[in-house]
This record gives structure tokens, sequence and C-alpha cells, in this order.
């Protein structure tokens, strides 16, 4: 069986009781939000990764403030004409604030939208298990940066 790995970083941005979401769209149509992030380029620095896929996904521009985690998930997907393959998913996890820019939806990437969200509805929205990971990473600072709770989560 072939084998991929994916390396990302995403940034929790919160700001006045409210976090900075991108809505994902997959490639059958299903919409769902995420942090804002994405993969990194051959070369590129993680923190550098963020900051860029920050501003592709939601106009504004980002610094680092911390590193809160890594996530790492593994599983068996399926292409159309190769068949199976074991998908490996590291995704790193930072603290972002925004330090400028105008909120705006990406054009012509993975995401349809950007929105600010209270943190007390983020339970009701349609959202993948990395936004749990990113919020409990962010409030309970694990010193392994590794959540445990919320990868029992949704999708």
């Amino acid at each position: 069986m072939s084998r991929q790995l994916r390396v990302a970083a995403y940034a929790v941005c919160v700001r006045d009781g409210r976090i900075l979401l991108a809505r994902w769209v997959a490639r059958d149509g299903t919409r769902r939000w995420t942090l804002p992030g994405g993969g990194m380029d051959h070369g590129e620095d993680p923190a550098d990764t963020v900051v860029r896929e920050v501003a592709e996904e939601t106009g504004y521009a980002a610094e680092v403030t911390a590193l809160l985690g890594v996530d790492s998930v593994r599983e068996r997907r399926t292409r159309r004409v190769s068949g199976d393959f074991d998908f490996h998913s590291l995704r790193i996890v930072y603290e972002g604030r925004i330090t400028g820019g105008e909120l705006r939806p990406e054009t012509g990437g993975s995401t349809d939208l950007a929105a600010w969200h209270e943190l007390a509805a983020v339970p009701e929205l349609e959202r993948v298990a990395l936004v749990d990971i990113g919020l409990e990473l962010w409030r309970e600072r694990p010193p392994a940066g590794r959540a445990i709770g919320a990868r029992a989560g949704n999708g």
C-alpha cells in the first residue's frame, strides 16, 4: 500500500471571545468550519506557512505568538485511480494574533468563507475535529503539546 505524508500548519486566533475560522469545502461539496491554515510548501518554515495560509484564507495579516502543539492523524484513504493508501497528516497548531488586513473569503482555494465565531457557539457549528483540537490546545496548553480530549469529538 502506498503512503502519503502531509505536513500542515494552522492558527488558533481568538479575539474578544471569538475565534477566526475558515469554511472548508470538501471535494463532495460538504462545507465545514476549520482553523485557517494548510499544507507546507517544500523548504517552508511552519511558522511562515501558517502566516501565509491565514492571509490566503482570511485576508488578515497575522503573527505567531505561541506553538500550541502537534496533532497526528493516520487513516486509510482511497484514490479513484490507484486505490487505497496510508495517509498520515501532521498538523502543527500555533496561536496567532491578527495584526492587520481586512476579513475576506479566499478565492480559488479550498475554503469559501472566513468569519469570527463566538467561542460559546463553536459546539453548534458544522466543523472538523481540528477546531476542537486547536481549542483544547489553546485552553489547556498541555506541556507535551498534545490534545487528548478533543480526539473523541466529531469528524
